[in-house]
């Protein structure tokens, strides 16, 4: 029998003054089997830092869709944003279809040779931005997951304080592709 997917249930309220956007979001995560607790608040922080009603999770792990998007009124594809280490042909596909291409990525050593290996090509994607995360930093945001989140992102000049009721995770992204 296939094991299943935990949900983990987080309210969201995301106080983003470099954009100037400010709401609060309910949002129902699927945890797969094989996802940790840590690239799931990865998600989290991604859809917290790009956050707007028409944002989604893809269907997850598995699929061919990304982790996050956001469409138009058309299906026109506006934001592809992908977590971890994502091939790079994929990489390539996403810019063709979307407005803008997002990578967030745990700075693990395997995320260091996967840089190495793919960074020339990467480079090259007009419209491509990739962050990484700090290592510290993600191991924080494991530990404030939880089946029922109450949870509150501030950002302020690139810096940005997750919080929840127990503790908070201040992170300062690392820009490895900028957006041209």
């Amino acid at each position: 029998m296939a094991l299943k997917a935990t949900i983990y249930k987080a309210e969201l309220q995301v106080s983003d003054m470099d954009r100037g956007y400010y709401a609060t979001h309910s949002l129902v995560l699927a945890l797969h089997p094989s996802e940790t607790e840590e690239r799931l608040m990865v998600r989290v922080l991604a859809f917290a830092l790009n956050a707007s009603d028409e944002l989604v999770f893809g269907k997850g792990i598995s699929s061919e869709e990304p982790d996050l998007w956001r469409q138009d009124l058309t299906g026109q594809v506006e934001q592809w944003i992908e977590i971890g280490q994502p091939d790079e042909q994929l990489l390539r596909r996403a810019a063709g279809r979307a407005q803008e291409v997002i990578v967030y990525q745990p700075a693990t050593r395997g995320a260091a040779v996967w840089w190495e290996k793919n960074a020339a090509a990467l480079l090259r994607i007009r419209n491509l931005q990739l962050f990484q995360i700090p290592a510290e930093a993600c191991d924080a945001l494991a530990r404030l997951a939880n089946r029922n989140m109450e949870l509150q992102c501030l950002v302020h000049e690139g810096i940005i304080q997750v919080m929840s009721d127990v503790d908070s995770v201040e992170i300062q992204l690392q820009q490895l592709v900028p957006a041209d």
